[in-house]
C-alpha cells in the first residue's frame, strides 16, 4: 500500500521556500517574466548550433559511474562540435559541463534559482540565471537538437515526459530523445509498454519510438550524429 503523504501546511513563510506570493503587483511580473525571455531568447540564439541538453540529478557525485559516464558523453559530443546544455547545477549537470568544458566546448548552464541544491557550477562558459522554471524549460525545448537523460528525479521524469508530450502532440519537430542506462530506466520503460500501450491503450505503438535507451556512450554519440547533422 502507498503510504499517504501528510497534508501540507499553509502560512506565511512561503518566501524561505523561494515560492511567488500573490498579490495586486502580479501584472508587474509579467515584466521580469518578458525579461527573462529576452536575456535567454538574446544569448542563445547567437549558438552557431542548437544544443545537446542534458538532464539528470543535481545529487549525483564525481564518484559515481553515471557522472563520469556523463562527462564522457558529452566531452565526445563537444568534440565534435555539438553544444552541450544543462540546467546550471551539480550533480549530472555539473559533469556534463565539464565533459563540454574540457573537450573546450561551448558549455551552457541555466541556472535556477532554488532554496536548496542548485549552485551554479565552475564547469559553463556561457551561464544564464533564471527565476521561473517555465521561461528556463522553453529555452531547453528551443534550443536543443537533442535531449540526454540520466538517472535522476522529479526533475528529470518532468523533462523527459515534457518533451516526449510536445512531440507526441507535434508541437514541436521530432528531435532524438535519449534514456542512458538501461538498468535505471528499463523499468519504467517496461511499465510504460505494459500500462500506458497494453492494458490502458493510452499511447499508440509507434510512441515507442519517440524515445531510445541506450547504454553504450560512443553508441549515444553515434545516434545523435547520425541524426542531427551540424
Amino acid at each position: 500500500m502507498v503510504p499517504k503523504a501528510p497534508i501540507p501546511k499553509l502560512n506565511d513563510e512561503s518566501h524561505q521556500y523561494g515560492l511567488d506570493t500573490f498579490n495586486v503587483g502580479d501584472s508587474w511580473r509579467l515584466f521580469k517574466i518578458m525579461s527573462e525571455f529576452v536575456d535567454g531568447f538574446d544569448t542563445l540564439s547567437a549558438l552557431p548550433h542548437p544544443a545537446v541538453s542534458f538532464f539528470g540529478s543535481a545529487r549525483t557525485k564525481p564518484d559515481h559511474p553515471c557522472y563520469e559516464l556523463t562527462v564522457d558523453i558529452a566531452h565526445k559530443l563537444a568534440l565534435a562540435g555539438y553544444p552541450i546544455l544543462t540546467g546550471g547545477g551539480p550533480g549530472i549537470m555539473e559533469a556534463a559541463n565539464r565533459g563540454a568544458s574540457e573537450a573546450n566546448g561551448i558549455s551552457i548552464g541555466l541556472n535556477i534559482t532554488l532554496p536548496f541544491e542548485q549552485e551554479p557550477n565552475k564547469f559553463t562558459n556561457l551561464p544564464l540565471d533564471f527565476k521561473y522554471f517555465f521561461v528556463r524549460k522553453v529555452m531547453f525545448i528551443k534550443y536543443a537538437m537533442a535531449f540526454i537523460c540520466m538517472p535522476g528525479g522529479f526533475g528529470t521524469l518532468d523533462e523527459l515526459f515534457e518533451s516526449l508530450t510536445l512531440i507526441q502532440t507535434h508541437r514541436i519537430k521530432p528531435f532524438p530523445v535519449i534514456m542512458v542506462c538501461n538498468d535505471f530506466w528499463g523499468g519504467l520503460v517496461e511499465w510504460i509498454k505494459e500500462e500506458l500501450l497494453t492494458r490502458s491503450d493510452n499511447i499508440k505503438k509507434e510512441d515507442l519510438f519517440l524515445f531510445n535507451v541506450l547504454d553504450d556512450p560512443d553508441e549515444v554519440v553515434h545516434y545523435i550524429k547520425r541524426t542531427v547533422i551540424l
